[in-house]
């Protein structure tokens, strides 16, 4: 498929490609074997795997012709996000656990599409249910591969890869390589491209050691984050109950946040996400599952206050931070009991916090809730329009714009939101009467 490539960069505002992103091209279209990319987390992978496979796709055959494996929906509805930005002429579908199958099932027989971004249970229920042409796919691309391929993905995987028996080639990508890729994904020819080693994501990082003089770290953390100022911030905790209970005492505290785990539903954690990307919430209290795959370009700050179980989960965290060309700081959250793990190898700079003073800082943004959306006719341009002209705001007062199917969320400047919600509320989004409400 003749693309452009130049316009597909315009649409995602992306001046150049990587070396990284032009040596895995040059392998998938220069060459007939399987690859295994190695990259660090935030150089580009998404875009070093889709921009040569949608050369490598016909847009007139109207079949299945390439699958993405990811380990969970947040990289795969990233993924999709990524590929329907480009423009490139192809129908996608994203497939994924929390919501009905058979939904899905209808969506895929309306699209009929040539791509799936998939997480590995739910491609193994379709292609168990025959939803999916098992033979038409050629390409198979297994994103986070070290992750979908440990032993709690291992049963499903080699299900799925056994009822493709039409893949000719498949493309692996990690920014942390596995022990073994097991038999079953059966590569061949494989190319390993290698960018670990010399990456400059390291070097844009700052680490620090912040000590707490308590076992319970809060009181730290809090007069930590205090001085970070309305900056972004991800803190991770091992468990869930703990990243509860952190989110529950820091919001006593009077800090806008987002709190995102795996025992959140699927709506839960979109919101969380969106609230956090957005800059309405500054702080982001995650376990491991927001270290991969979440679309959070511009994350300032990383704080350790549960130490990564291993040096991969330390990767991943620390690879929210300094994405593409930006630079970033990660912080060592240590009781008196604690110390920084083998795997740390670069040393650590001491980091004195200030007592707290009592006011925690305020993010820049607020995000609107309006009850319109995609099944209204209602586009971005209109709520844009919407909040101008009935809101009272200016262009520069709006940030991220997201429509979704009954509803459409919308990020303005903090200071604006009461205004605006008592100016639109009821107020006529494409001749209909509409609620705009905030979201705390």
């Amino acid at each position: 498929m003749a693309i452009n490539e130049n316009e597909i960069l315009r649409k995602l505002g992306i001046e150049a490609l990587s070396k990284m992103q032009v040596g895995m091209k040059n392998a998938m279209l220069e060459r007939n074997g399987d690859v295994v990319l190695l990259s660090a987390t935030g150089s580009g992978k998404t875009l070093a795997y889709l921009l040569p496979l949608v050369e490598m796709l016909d847009a007139k055959v109207d079949t299945l012709q390439a699958v993405v494996i990811v380990p969970g929906r947040e990289l795969a509805l990233q993924s999709h996000e990524v590929f329907k930005g480009m423009g490139s002429g192809l129908r996608s579908m994203c497939l994924y656990g929390g919501r009905p199958t058979m939904d899905e099932h209808r969506e895929l027989r309306r699209v009929m599409p040539q791509v799936v971004f998939a997480t590995p249970g739910r491609l193994v229920d379709h292609l168990e249910k025959d939803n999916l042409n098992h033979y038409s796919v050629r390409f198979l691309v297994i994103d986070e591969f070290d992750k979908c391929l440990k032993m709690g993905f291992r049963d499903e995987m080699k299900r799925a890869v056994d009822m493709l028996p039409g893949v000719r080639r498949k493309f692996l990508l990690s920014a942390t390589d596995a022990e073994e890729i097991p038999g079953f994904v059966n590569m061949r020819g494989v190319e390993r491209l290698d960018y670990l080693e010399g990456n400059d994501v390291a070097e844009r990082i700052g680490l620090f050691l912040v000590k707490s003089p308590d076992r319970d770290k809060l009181r730290t953390l809090a007069n930590l984050l205090c001085g970070f100022g309305d900056k972004s911030t991800i803190v991770f905790l091992n468990y869930r109950d703990s990243a509860e209970r952190v989110g529950e005492f820091l919001r006593d505290k009077g800090f806008v946040v987002s709190v995102f785990h795996g025992g959140l539903d699927q709506k839960q954690r979109e919101d969380a996400v969106f609230r956090f990307a957005n800059g309405s919430a500054n702080v982001l209290v995650a376990t491991d599952l927001a270290s991969r795959g979440l679309d959070m370009p511009d994350v300032d700050n990383i704080v350790h206050y549960h130490l990564p179980v291993g040096e991969d989960e330390y990767v991943h965290r620390v690879g929210r931070t300094a994405r593409w060309k930006a630079e970033g700081r990660a912080f060592f959250l240590l009781g008196p009991d604690e110390e920084l793990p083998e795997y740390v190898t670069d040393e650590p700079g001491p980091y004195e916090v200030s007592e707290w003073l009592g006011e925690a800082p305020q993010p820049r943004m607020a995000t609107l809730y309006i009850g319109k959306g995609k099944h209204d006719k209602v586009s971005k341009g209109d709520v844009l329009g919407f909040l101008c002209k009935v809101g009272g705001l200016d262009g520069t007062d709006i940030g991220r714009i997201d429509v979704r199917e009954r509803c459409s969320y919308a990020t303005v400047a903090s200071d604006k939101w009461e205004d605006v919600v008592k100016r639109a509320s009821g107020g006529k989004l494409k001749g209909v009467k509409t609620v705009v409400e905030h979201i705390k």
